[in-house]
């Protein structure tokens, strides 16, 4: 079923008759169907999956070079309102199940044409789609267990990672259960402004968050923590803000991803410019930081980090009201 994509028992001629009928009994293999597939100029792909009750969910691979990463969904939505994610505007629906989840892995390769026999097209996989990853806990751990595991896709731990906001306490549960490649979603230095940007800070501020990557760090494959931080003009991108975040990661061994903020309807924020962000960057390089600012990949079909909408029923009505304050 994982290796080469089979979604019919009766397919699979090397297991014994018997059992590929007892199978058919017992259970199916109901890989998620497509609504919707958009190709980049620049070789990303986008794919809207349906996942029942007029809900669909996107997932994105990502060419480069010889890796290719595939951005997986884990939520109908996202009920973490950031203010500056198209997902966070769409409400929230549901938790996907751990079908739906290794589902995008399983219609990647089967979209992808993977030969089992050939090389890997999807080398790495990101929970970095629609929801946040450690509010769905359960399914989450359960689908990264079977991305590990050899009879399944046979990832590597360094090349599987978990992105969040900062749940605290399920981050310290991921560091027991499933010591993944972690991603933290920081995008301010200051709780004030993260309080604004991220508004789970409120409840996990950041001396906590700090502590809890230090202790992610103890039984994690990579000896650093990624740092997410998206780049809003004149939010969170000036000089002091830079002073403020390497005085906060100091004791966090980490790296940073600095992220153009991909605009969408209605947002409220523009990107930063192109002199204050490599400002940004040079100051945390000359603190002795690794850092890189993200390639923009797939805004053309609204496939970039941040622009992840699909087709959400949302049972938070939370655009209602939006809608009703705005009016």
């Amino acid at each position: 079923m994982h290796h080469f994509g089979a979604a019919d028992f009766a397919e699979m001629s090397d297991l014994a008759k018997s059992l590929r009928e007892k199978l058919g009994q017992l259970a199916t293999v109901t890989p998620p169907s497509m609504m919707a597939e958009q190709a980049s100029a620049d070789g990303t792909r986008k794919w809207l999956l349906d996942v029942g009750s007029m809900n669909g969910v996107e997932t994105v691979f990502i060419p480069d070079g010889t890796r290719g990463t595939l951005c997986v969904s884990s939520q109908v939505g996202c009920a973490l309102e950031c203010t500056f994610c198209s997902t966070g505007r769409q409400g929230f629906n549901r938790n996907l199940s751990v079908a739906e989840i290794i589902g995008q892995l399983w219609w990647a390769n089967h979209a992808m044409g993977r030969d089992p026999k050939g090389e890997r097209i999807i080398t790495n996989v990101v929970m970095m789609g629609m929801g946040e990853p450690l509010a769905n806990y359960t399914n989450v751990v359960t689908a990264l267990n079977i991305m590990l595991d050899d009879n399944a896709y046979g990832l590597s731990r360094r090349r599987v990672t978990v992105s969040t906001s900062g749940l605290v306490p399920a981050m310290d549960r991921l560091r027991e259960d499933c010591p993944v490649a972690l991603a933290v979603s920081l995008h301010a230095p200051n709780d004030k402004l993260r309080d604004v940007l991220v508004p789970i800070n409120r409840k996990y501020p950041l001396a906590e968050l700090m502590a809890a990557c230090l202790r992610y760090l103890e039984k994690a494959p990579r000896d650093f923590v990624t740092f997410e931080y998206v780049m809003l003009d004149g939010i969170n991108d000036q000089p002091e803000h830079a002073r403020q975040l390497i005085e906060l990661v100091r004791d966090v061994p980490c790296k940073f991803n600095l992220i153009p903020f991909n605009p969408f309807p209605d947002s409220g924020y523009r990107c930063s410019r192109g002199d204050a962000m490599r400002r940004f960057r040079d100051m945390l390089m000359q603190a002795g930081h690794i850092v890189t600012i993200r390639k923009t990949r797939g805004d053309d079909i609204d496939a970039a980090c941040g622009q992840l909408a699909g087709q959400v029923q949302d049972k938070t009505r939370r655009v209602m009201r939006r809608m009703e304050v705005s009016h």
